[in-house]
């Protein structure tokens, strides 16, 4: 163990759990003002829902609509509750490339010289980028009523979101992972792309999966986006949730265990 891991373990146990809720709530306000600071930092949280809501509403919507037998009404209710499951993974990715950009600038140096818990840092990281996620699925809403989803289950509404922001927290320690061990933001960006573009198009967020080749459906069967999607799905609209619930959450708690300590041992042997 090198002195430097050494020293920042010593750190992180001398200090007791009310000392590191403290220093994530501080870096949570910081994370915050510089948000206020800078808010085009929230265009992406702002237009992505838009975009992405308007596109494959009136663009893919008819025809995908009327595969699924509904027109396009049909199709609303079928793809929002996909999106939610798309905005919690999409947004994940600004986790990591926010994380490199303060190592390039020297931020994350200043932290690592103070007493504080080093988790701290991450845990405060992951916060923000959660509200991030929950003001674009409120905006994702909004849009969606607009265009014309029918919220038939409030209940339910509250829970796909608590849903998707379980499993976006899971993918959020392997975006951390990756602004640890990657040089610099773009990198991370590159990496986050090839990571996202066969997940959310590998999936039932946007189409059902039964005319997919049979290659192509296994991998959608094992894909925590198509599960994740089904179980906001069922949630909202109606339908089975059990089994997708239990799937999506088997997958957060896996990812979870495996990149959260990773991350944190990472982050506390940078050089």
């Amino acid at each position: 163990m090198s002195a430097a891991t050494a020293t920042a373990t010593a750190t992180d146990a001398r200090i007791p759990l009310r000392g590191h809720l403290r220093h994530t709530g501080a870096l949570v306000r910081r994370n915050l003002l510089w948000i206020k600071q800078d808010p085009e930092s929230m265009f992406d949280a702002l237009l992505m829902p838009v975009v992405f809501t308007l596109l494959f509403v009136y663009v893919f919507g008819g025809s995908i609509g009327q595969a699924l037998g509904g027109g396009q009404h049909g199709y609303v209710q079928y793809v929002i509750p996909g999106m939610i499951a798309m905005m919690s993974m999409t947004l994940s990715q600004g986790v990591g490339t926010g994380f490199s950009q303060d190592f390039n600038s020297g931020v994350m140096d200043r932290f690592r010289s103070l007493p504080i818990g080093r988790g701290s840092v991450l845990f405060a990281k992951i916060s923000v980028e959660l509200v991030r996620m929950l003001f674009a699925t409120t905006v994702l809403m909004i849009v969606a009523v607009l265009v014309g989803f029918d919220i038939h289950h409030w209940g339910g509404l509250f829970a796909a979101v608590g849903l998707a922001s379980v499993f976006a927290t899971s993918i959020m320690w392997v975006f951390l992972t990756l602004g640890v061990i990657l040089k610099n933001a773009q990198s991370v960006q590159a990496m986050g792309f090839l990571v996202l573009f066969p997940l959310q198009f590998g999936s039932s967020i946007f189409a059902p999966t039964k005319n997919m080749p049979g290659w192509l459906q296994t991998f959608t069967d094992y894909n925590p986006l198509s599960t994740l999607a089904d179980a906001s799905r069922g949630l909202m609209v109606g339908g089975p949730v059990a089994h997708d619930l239990w799937v999506t959450l088997a997958w957060s708690v896996a990812i979870t265990a495996v990149a959260a300590p990773y991350a944190i041992h990472k982050f506390r042997t940078k050089s």
